[in-house]
């Protein structure tokens, strides 16, 4: 939210260090993330109060609350602060606090997904140099461009997308609080979006959208995707639907933004992630920690202007000091992502490691599978895990929603997989499916697959 990105650079400006905390997190998690940052203040809107008040009971470092919107009696009721009260009494005038450059200039959490969220500490020149590089050889923004998308600035993603390259590029920002087709297409045409960042599943959404037509894109000049494998048939299907293709590109949380793109290429490399940005060290490595061939699936590690660097490394039985000494080996962070190199040296993204399915020694990435299974006419969205198997190790199972008045069976898994066999390898091929009203998906459209594989 507007009022979000404004606290950000208020916190920076008096000297302090901006935590962007998740709203999807429970009153747990908001409670541990408070008291491992020792926060002093903590600012929320009025209706993502409900994890907060949870967690307030179990606040360590007497953390005070502001709240935006609500009302005004009811907040100052539960002994919070009102935003908009602080803001009339406030005063404009401020000097700004000088910060150095090996200052800590913000901190991100992780997701959590395997337990909770870890503090990931940036500092001051490693955030200006990302800013500075992704603007000039991504984004290449300036005056007069307004860069929109419903990215959260919780996580990496959406933080350096609209708090910090913008400012550098002194661009404008326009942002949805979840995505829809709708929401997003009136978001392009109200606001004169000339940058989208958005995605897989948002522009495969959006080329379903009946009325896409309807709306005025056309100020648009750069769409960006990250966050899953886009696809060459989304890249072809985009560029076919509004003549303009989508550049795709990996970052994480750990390396605060991104560490490839597409726009190293003259044009877009269909299922790439493009090539390293200046400053980034990439290699591909197998199980033995050998550099792997072009085209041979490997993980991937990398050096560049930040790292995996932990907050409180040495707490809870030294929990995060084990997790970093795990993810940075001889000065190469470990992505746990699962990629290789082309023989042209573009990198294509297979999948996460945690989502990678290893089924009778064949390494399948589900976001593949799904793009496959979304062309079958019937079927509305896909998502696809591996389960555990004792004879392969794992086999390949289809989450699917229907379109609506189309109904799953038996019969129309195989005539599903039959479909497949002519878009995907056979071992590719789901071995069982599970039909679905709806898939679990973030605020902003991410499939969460993680919830749809069966506890450990």
């Amino acid at each position: 939210s507007p009022p979000a990105v404004v606290a950000i650079f208020a916190i920076e400006k008096i000297g302090a260090i901006p935590v962007p905390t998740s709203p999807l997190w429970s009153g747990e998690e908001v409670a541990f993330v408070a008291n491992d940052a020792e926060m002093k203040l903590f600012i929320v809107n009025a209706p993502l109060m409900a994890p907060v008040e949870q967690a307030k009971a179990n606040f360590e470092h007497g953390t005070k609350v502001i709240v935006i919107g609500g009302d005004p009696g009811e907040v100052k009721g539960a002994g919070n602060m009102v935003y908009e009260e602080m803001l009339e009494a406030g005063s404009p005038d401020l000097e700004a606090t000088m910060l150095k450059a090996d200052d800590i200039g913000l901190m991100l959490y992780t997701s959590g997904t395997t337990g909770m969220p870890k503090g990931c500490v940036h500092f001051v020149r490693p955030a200006i140099i990302e800013s500075k590089i992704v603007n000039k050889y991504v984004y290449k923004m300036q005056p007069g461009d307004v860069l929109g998308g419903a990215a959260p600035v919780s996580f990496a993603a959406g933080f350096g997308t609209f708090t910090l390259i913008p400012f550098e590029g002194g661009a404008a920002i326009s942002l949805i609080p979840k995505f829809t087709p709708p929401d997003m297409l009136d978001l392009i045409q109200n606001h004169k979006i000339t940058i989208l960042t958005g995605l897989p599943t948002g522009y495969r959404a959006l080329m379903k959208f009946p009325a896409f037509k309807k709306y005025d894109t056309s100020s648009v000049r750069l769409y960006t995707s990250g966050g899953d494998a886009l696809g060459a048939e989304t890249l072809k299907g985009w560029q076919e639907l509004t003549g303009k293709p989508i550049w795709e590109g990996l970052g994480g949380t750990e390396m605060l933004h991104l560490v490839t793109s597409n726009t190293m290429n003259p044009e877009p490399v269909a299922d790439s992630i493009g090539k390293p940005l200046p400053g980034v060290e990439v290699r591909v490595i197998d199980e033995e920690g050998n550099d792997c061939k072009p085209n041979e699936v490997g993980s991937m590690i990398l050096k560049g202007a930040s790292g995996t660097l932990y907050w409180k490394p040495y707490i809870d039985d030294e929990r995060l000091l084990k997790s970093q000494k795990k993810g940075v080996v001889d000065g190469w962070n470990q992505m746990g992502d699962a990629v290789f190199f082309k023989d042209d040296g573009n990198i294509c993204f297979v999948s996460r490691e945690d989502d990678m399915i290893k089924s009778s020694g064949y390494r399948i990435g589900p976001a593949e599978v799904e793009e496959a299974i979304e062309k079958h006419p019937a079927v509305a969205e896909a998502g696809v895990v591996g389960i555990p198997d004792p004879d392969k190790g794992a086999i390949t199972k289809a989450f699917v929603v229907m379109k609506e008045g189309q109904e799953g069976s038996e019969e129309f898994f195989e005539e599903l997989k039959e479909f497949l066999k002519e878009h995907i390898a056979i071992y590719k091929l789901p071995r069982a499916i599970e039909f679905m009203e709806s898939l679990p998906r973030t605020p902003t459209g991410k499939l969460l697959r993680r919830h749809l594989r069966p506890p450990k």
